[in-house]
């Protein structure tokens, strides 16, 4: 079906530059043929007063100029070109006709043009374009379109056979035409240097076509292969995350209903014997209960986005500090850039990471009463988290161990970044990180 469509808009396409290529050769015969009837018309006017009264013949008086040929012409080849159009819209005939569909077309536009040119220019009056070069004019350039129709939809020894046929059918029809004598040599010449230019042409229209429908065949194949390994990566993803998911829900609810079962099995069968192995044993069981019950959050939790996939740095940082301002009453100052460039998924990470890292501890050590967070790019981006506790000594091993600073530092180099600490005792820490 797609196929068809597209041959009937190409098709749709010859008839309109056919139409419009009559439209552009009658203005032309008009401007040529005007200024002769004019003449005709005048010389007629001046000689008439002579020869009222007379009864001899006078052989200076100019002949009539017959235009119907030329009306003809036209009428026969706008006809034949409003029909073709017509054609391209009939979608039942296009379904009756079938394949033979595009064939019946390019003979309708091929040989019309030769037909009406060859049966009725020799009867135009004298002119310009009157000739065997004036023929070959009025019906190049549709010709010229129906050889570009045969190297679009086949190959290129149809464009051969099509230029040696329309050749060959427009010297039959010259040599058969009874009604002017003219030197055939000429016309064997224009449609020689026709046929070769349209072999020459045609190879390259058909060599370009070639090329591209070979490109559109690669990109679908190719678009194929992308969407099949999109499928089976989706699939895979699919299986693996089940698979996490088993061994999430293997080492934390089925463990802890495995040791419950367990615990409550033996309560059950000191439940008579001895009351207070009974209730040690209950005890045991609720606490495994208390500690599945906590694991299976922690797992839950594990399986859910993560808050920079559902929100975004900027709202990520947002709501991680606003967060524990509000779990330890501490003053916040938020100065984040909106909107942030778009940065890559491992940087996002980093900065939120080391954000994280700082307030957590901020809130554990410093005894601060509030902190601010800025974060902006100009150029690259910065993260810079301080506070108004109490700050520590940077020279201290321990300190620095204590604070996580080295695992904040790996983490920023693997990120490409650069991690500073500034601190002293009773003046706070400032944490810059730039990536």
């Amino acid at each position: 079906m797609r196929a068809s469509e597209d041959s009937s808009r190409v098709l749709r396409i010859a008839a309109w530059i056919w139409l419009g290529f009559l439209l552009g050769m009658a203005l032309m015969d008009l401007a040529l043929y005007t200024p002769q009837v004019q003449r005709v018309l005048g010389d007629t006017a001046r000689i008439q007063p002579q020869l009222q009264g007379s009864n001899a013949p006078n052989p200076g008086l100019p002949l009539r100029i017959n235009l119907f040929p030329v009306y003809l012409f036209y009428s026969l080849n706008g006809m034949t070109a409003l029909l073709f159009l017509a054609i391209t819209y009939w979608d039942w005939i296009q379904e009756q006709w079938g394949e033979t569909f595009y064939p019946i077309m390019l003979v309708v536009i091929s040989a019309a043009p030769i037909l009406i040119s060859a049966l009725i220019v020799p009867r135009f009056p004298p002119g310009p374009l009157a000739n065997a070069e004036g023929m070959a004019l009025r019906q190049l350039p549709v010709l010229f379109v129906a050889l570009a129709l045969t190297a679009w939809k086949y190959r290129f020894v149809h464009v051969v056979f099509f230029s040696l046929t329309a050749t060959t059918f427009e010297l039959g029809l010259i040599a058969a035409n009874p009604f002017e004598n003219r030197n055939i040599s000429v016309f064997l010449f224009i449609a020689i240097i026709r046929t070769i230019s349209f072999i020459a042409v045609g190879y390259f229209i058909s060599a370009l076509v070639s090329r591209l429908r070979e490109q559109r065949e690669s990109l679908r194949k190719a678009n194929a292969n992308l969407t099949h390994y999109a499928s089976t990566l989706e699939q895979l993803t699919v299986s693996r995350e089940r698979n996490r998911l088993a061994r999430e829900l293997h080492d934390t609810l089925a463990h802890s209903l495995t040791a419950i079962s367990v615990s409550l099995e033996t309560a059950k069968a000191y439940f008579d014997i001895d009351v207070n192995e009974t209730r040690a044993l209950i005890d045991k069981s609720l606490e495994a209960t208390r500690k599945g019950v906590d694991e299976t959050r922690r797992a839950l939790k594990a399986l859910r986005s993560s808050d920079l996939v559902d929100m975004g740095l900027r709202l990520a940082v947002k709501k991680a500090a606003e967060s524990a301002a509000s779990r330890f009453s501490l003053d916040l100052e938020l100065d984040l850039q909106d909107p942030m460039p778009s940065l890559s998924p491992d940087v996002e990470q980093t900065i939120l990471r080391v954000t994280q890292e700082s307030i957590e501890n901020l809130t554990k050590h410093s005894r601060a009463k509030k902190f601010g967070i800025r974060l902006f790019n100009n150029g690259r981006t910065t993260l810079i988290v301080e506070d108004d506790g109490v700050g520590f000594d940077m020279k201290s091993r321990e300190s620095s161990g204590h604070f996580g600073l080295v695992g904040m530092r790996e983490r920023a180099e693997l990120a490409g970044g650069i991690l500073k600490v500034e601190s002293d005792k009773g003046k706070g820490t400032r944490v810059v990180l730039t990536i």
